[in-house]
């Protein structure tokens, strides 16, 4: 089990085994070598005038250097760690995106919402799969593939409207971003539970949304 009060307090600090002080290249090799996780190369950070801007030269982009810099993206992806090696030694500053509906889909909540979550999850002494805390304030609970489907009805059987929640399921054709990229100035994505042999198993979706969809009621 996974204890809530070390995940808050060393939110800044969790790392998977080896990663801190690893390049971009060699974390999204033993992404796809020891996870198998598709990965793919998104934008990279280039500083102008001191300031880090997102490769793709969108001055007002959302996301600066962590979103995919082409639209084929998804036939990019690879499993490989042969071909993940090739393409990050292309552009090793390039941010690391994982393809979800694959090996994995992700349910995606508010910061807070999440933190609540993981308390009830404890209590419930549920088994996680791994979780990333964003930049941008969201956590992201890995769970096997096809929540995108299941979500919304399992919302209803819980008795919420799935438009009233700020719950969102990514599944095929959509990505998350995975630690250490970074979004701009705002930081980086780090793990709230981080990967580890005795999560390899993912959840399945019906198993989180209970606290989860409680969580994010509270959230409101």
């Amino acid at each position: 089990m996974f204890s809530v009060e070390e995940t808050i307090a060393g939110t800044e600090a969790v790392q998977i085994p080896k990663q801190r002080g690893e390049s971009l290249l060699e974390t999204a090799v033993r992404y796809a070598e020891e996870r198998h996780w598709d990965v793919f190369p998104g934008t990279w950070l280039e500083a102008v005038e001191g300031v880090q801007c997102c490769s793709c030269g969108d001055a007002a982009c959302a996301v600066p250097g962590a979103h995919p810099a082409r639209e084929d993206w998804a036939t990019q992806a690879t499993g490989s760690a042969t071909v993940a090696r090739r393409m990050w030694q292309k552009q090793p500053t390039a941010s690391i995106l994982l393809p979800t509906g694959r090996t994995f889909d992700a349910i995606s909540v508010p910061e807070t919402a999440g933190f609540l979550a993981l308390a009830r999850m404890e209590r419930m002494e549920l088994t996680l799969g791994p979780v990333t805390l964003t930049p941008d304030l969201r956590m992201q609970f890995f769970v096997l593939p096809g929540a995108s489907v299941k979500v919304p009805e399992l919302v209803r059987k819980l008795g919420w409207s799935p438009s009233s929640l700020d719950l969102v399921a990514l599944g095929e054709g959509e990505y998350v971003a995975g630690p250490p990229t970074r979004f701009g100035s705002r930081g980086a994505v780090q793990w709230a539970c981080r990967p580890t042999p005795a999560n390899r198993w993912l959840p399945d979706a019906e198993e989180l949304i209970s606290p989860l969809a409680y969580a994010c009621g509270r959230d409101r």
